[in-house]
């Protein structure tokens, strides 16, 4: 049976499910290097992936599809969700805005519009957006 299928629901499942596409998305090209694998440990610890878990995930047979939504407001709640689980330690290194940016992609952004994703939630995540984002985002014109 796999992982997946023992958390029907909940808050776990969702984190289960978002390591579980890191984990297929680092493979893609191959074997997980070190470097990968140590991201992904990283991810494990935010996303409270217990270790069993983690080893499950990490077999070779598994592989996880990239539960791609059709909605475009569900791909950005699935981004959103993910920000939220990244900035839990308040930081975002290179190796992981590289994971990031394979994980937006596979949930069906285009690589530049993906990108530009990124760049704005980092910049709302850490704070650091100017006046004219922070007045987009807070003054909704009738």
């Amino acid at each position: 049976m796999p992982i997946l299928d023992l958390y029907e629901h909940g808050d776990h499942r969702k984190n289960l499910a978002h390591f579980a596409t890191l984990a297929t998305l680092a493979a893609i090209d191959g074997e997980i290097n070190p470097k990968e694998r140590a991201i992904l440990e990283k991810f494990a610890f935010k996303l409270n992936i217990s270790e069993d878990e983690f080893k499950e995930v990490m077999k070779k047979e598994n592989k996880y599809p990239i539960e791609t939504p059709h909605s475009g407001e569900k791909r950005y709640k699935r981004l959103f969700e993910f920000f939220q689980i990244i900035f839990s330690d308040h930081e975002i290194d290179d190796e992981e805005r590289r994971i990031v940016e394979k994980y937006a992609i596979g949930l069906g952004f285009p690589p530049k519009t993906a990108s530009q994703i990124i760049d704005k939630s980092i910049a709302i995540f850490t704070g650091k957006i100017d006046f004219e984002d922070y007045h987009r985002i807070v003054i909704r014109e009738d």
